[in-house]
């Protein structure tokens, strides 16, 4: 079947594309392949986890199509990659029990109005509604139930054996969870078709993130194991352009995104609710966008 046919394929089931776009939205990327690759590579790490973007993904994209939110957003992906992380997240962090895929449903779903709310507000929140729900759930599973951690959580990491180009793909694979050197690999090829400037600015950005961390006295084979790039991923894919200028704000965004994220992972300031998870990507690209704005209202007052 070559891609015209599946392209044909897609449009005859528009649910099905807008949930696999939603998954490629995981890094801003609004394309059906890019979704595809990077469920491929989940289900690699866990067939868990990958049922469970489809179902958070699905349950997400449902209720934005149930709410009539508008369908140009739908369609782009904007209600799925909160959900998808969401579903994601919780398969990681527990077993899947009744309750969890329960939650990974109802998450998917509240991910979407949450998305809505800030859409309807023209607020850039990115990935939030993710980190807040998962946040209030692993905080309220951990002090009212005993749901035991995932295989996963529960085993012990592997030696950091890994050269520095899987350094950086790895941080591609850790921005879904996933910690397999196949999986980061295929992130980063899921991106680079869609847009290989995002890519590539992707791979700058995990490689300046692990280099600052690295200068912090991070432990090395966490930097390694893409801990300390995967937001840092996120926040280059942003700012990635063809202007000269923004490789200065991809720079600037990656620097102030690295340092949140050491601060928080130095003084534990999130263990209890899951990790910083994508929290150092969302405020440092918050952060850039502010010294961006100022920066374009100051030239303008120059000129003036």
């Amino acid at each position: 079947m070559n891609t015209k046919t599946m392209n044909e394929f897609f449009k005859k089931l528009p649910f099905i594309d807008n949930v696999l776009k939603g998954i490629g939205q995981i890094m801003l990327q609004e394309n059906r392949w890019t979704g595809l690759l990077f469920l491929i590579g989940i289900f690699m790490g866990s067939w868990q986890g990958g049922v469970a973007v489809l179902l958070s993904t699905a349950a997400g994209t449902f209720t934005a199509m149930k709410l009539k939110y508008d369908s140009s957003e739908i369609n782009a992906g904007l209600y799925g990659f909160s959900a998808a992380l969401v579903g994601v997240a919780l398969s990681f962090v527990f077993q899947a029990t009744l309750l969890i895929w329960i939650l990974i449903i109802l998450g998917g779903a509240l991910a979407a109005v949450i998305q809505h709310f800030f859409i309807q507000k023209k607020i850039p929140v990115f990935t939030l509604p993710f980190i807040m729900i998962t946040w209030v759930c692993v905080l309220a599973l951990h002090h009212f139930t005993q749901i035991p951690p995932s295989e996963v959580m529960a085993a012990p990491a592997g030696p950091a054996d890994y050269d520095d180009f899987l350094t950086c793909t790895n941080a591609f694979g850790e921005v879904i969870f996933q910690g397999g050197i196949l999986s980061g690999i295929i992130f980063f090829v899921a991106v680079f078709i869609s847009s290989p400037i995002a890519a590539l600015y992707g791979f700058a950005g995990a490689v300046l993130g692990s280099f600052i961390s690295h200068l912090n006295g991070e432990p090395i084979e966490k930097i390694h194991m893409g801990f300390f790039g995967f937001n840092a991923v996120l926040s280059a894919i942003v700012f990635s352009g063809l202007k000269k200028t923004d490789g200065i704000w991809v720079f600037i965004a990656v620097a102030v995104t690295v340092v949140i994220d050491d601060f928080l992972v130095d003084h534990n300031t999130l263990n209890e609710v899951g990790g910083v998870l994508t929290f150092p990507f969302v405020a440092g690209t918050w952060i850039t966008l502010l010294i961006q704005k100022l920066f374009k209202e100051r030239k303008i007052d120059q000129e003036s």
